[in-house]
C-alpha cells in the first residue's frame, strides 16, 4: 500500500498541471478571439469568427474535462474546481479568477494568466 500513497502526489500533480495547461490554453484562445474580433470588419474574409469561437469552445471543454479529473482525484476539493471552471468558460470573471488562483496555489501559476 505504501507504493500507492507515494504515487498519489505525483498523479495529483500531473492532473493539476494538465488542468492548468488546459485552462491556460482556453485563456489564450479566448484572448485570441477577442483580439481578432477587434480586427474584424475589414471585410477581407480572412478571419472566420465561427472557427475561432469553435477553438474557444473546444479549449473550454478540455479545461472542464481536466477539472472533472481533479474532482475525481481530489476528495478535499469537492466540486469547487469544476464549478469554477464551468463558470469561467461560461464567461464569469470571478470563476476564472478562482480557477487561476487554484493553479497558483498548486504551483502552476506560470501556465495561466491572471484573470481580469
Amino acid at each position: 500500500m505504501s507504493s500507492c500513497s507515494s504515487e498519489e502526489p505525483t498523479r495529483a500533480e500531473k492532473w493539476q498541471q494538465e488542468y492548468c495547461t488546459k485552462l491556460g490554453a482556453w485563456q489564450d484562445a479566448k484572448r485570441a478571439t477577442a483580439t481578432s474580433g477587434e480586427d474584424v470588419g475589414a471585410g477581407d474574409g480572412r478571419d472566420d469568427p465561427s472557427s475561432e469561437l469553435d477553438n474557444v469552445e473546444s479549449a473550454g471543454q478540455a479545461a472542464v474535462t481536466a477539472s472533472e479529473r481533479l474532482v475525481r482525484g481530489d476528495t478535499h476539493r469537492g466540486g469547487t474546481i469544476i464549478d469554477d471552471t464551468v463558470s469561467a468558460v461560461g464567461g464569469d470573471i470571478d470563476g476564472e479568477r478562482r480557477a487561476v488562483s487554484y493553479c497558483g496555489s498548486s504551483g502552476f501559476e506560470t501556465l495561466v494568466d491572471s484573470a481580469g
